[in-house]
């Protein structure tokens, strides 16, 4: 006898309300707002991940806001109108200091290099005396009081020294090229397209600098930030954020058809300058944050200033749940 008349009419309607079910639970999972910088290296990495639907699968729906400009992104997060933001652990020190605590999820550990034309002679810090000197970011950002740090452990204080002139990324670029610098201070990814035109090199590295001050070459400098008061209310979905960003940065280290959605993105023609900006983000992929890479971004914080009283405590650095 033929059975299976007997169990069609049944089963379906029964699988069809299991996907439904399905379907409700992932259309009911909270909302992750995350401010990114438009054309930021972060923006890449949050796409790979809605691309591969690692946000749903960690429980969370991640809702990416790209704005223009650095400034914009560090608004939406502390006005609230975004729940996380990229930022580095000096502007996290900063904030601190003014009554205002953020949860740290480490991001990247790549910060920038020195480029120089291909001919230069430049090869140390000690070699940036008296030069024309680009620094992007401002006189504020990391790379610059990295810099001047090591610099100044070296007996030359390079503000002094050298002919300082802030400025967009993109400004420094374009003025290296013309020959109206000598070298810049510049973001890696800047660096990279720089370096892939043939006609300039990388000096040395920030990671070169942090070696300089006895730290870890790759601690995670750049992360995710999000209001102290939010993770304590939300820790299941930062939990599923960290585990969604471990799986992401995997993916990208493993699967080399991921990197085709991100492409338009990253705003390259040519092999080389994808090649430079993929190994360099995956160069930068984070690892774990121990008790002892706290200690050495805090050791980082204070060599750039901060006072031992007023050092973020360790706790606000993202550790998993236990």
């Amino acid at each position: 006898m033929n059975l299976r008349p007997l169990f069609r009419t049944p089963l379906k309607p029964a699988l069809m309300l299991a996907g439904w079910l399905l379907s409700t639970a992932l259309a009911a999972q909270p909302a992750l707002r995350v401010s990114v910088l438009q054309f930021g290296t972060a923006h890449w990495e949050l796409v790979a991940m809605q691309e591969a639907g690692l946000d749903r699968a960690n429980g969370f729906e991640l809702q990416v806001q790209p704005v223009a400009n650095l400034a914009g992104s560090h608004l939406a997060v502390t006005s609230g109108s975004a729940d996380s933001a990229v930022a580095d652990v000096v502007w996290v020190q900063a904030q601190h200091e003014r009554g205002m605590d953020y949860r740290y999820l480490p991001f990247s550990a790549s910060i920038g290099d020195i480029v120089v034309p291909a001919d230069s002679s430049v090869q140390s810090v000690a070699d940036l005396a008296g030069l024309r000197l680009g620094v992007a970011g401002g006189p504020n950002s990391k790379g610059w009081m990295l810099l001047k740090t090591v610099a100044a452990r070296q007996g030359l204080d390079l503000p002094r020294s050298a002919r300082i002139q802030y400025a967009a990324p993109p400004l420094l670029s374009e003025a290296l090229r013309r020959g109206q610098l000598d070298a810049i201070v510049t973001y890696w990814h800047f660096a990279a397209r720089l370096r892939a035109e043939g006609r300039f090199r990388s000096a040395f590295a920030m990671r070169d600098l942090l070696t300089a001050l006895e730290l870890d070459p790759d601690l995670p400098v750049l992360g995710y930030v999000f209001r102290d008061d939010w993770a304590d209310a939300h820790v299941e979905i930062l939990a599923g954020f960290a585990a969604a960003l471990e799986q992401t940065q995997r993916r990208l280290s493993t699967e080399p058809d991921a990197w085709q959605a991100l492409r338009p993105m990253m705003q390259v023609t040519d092999e080389a300058t994808f090649t430079l900006l993929r190994d360099g983000f995956l160069s930068g992929a984070p690892s774990p944050l121990t008790a002892s890479r706290v200690g050495d971004l805090q050791r980082l914080l204070t060599l750039l200033g901060t006072g031992e009283s007023a050092l973020m405590p360790a706790r606000l650095f993202y550790a998993p749940p236990s």
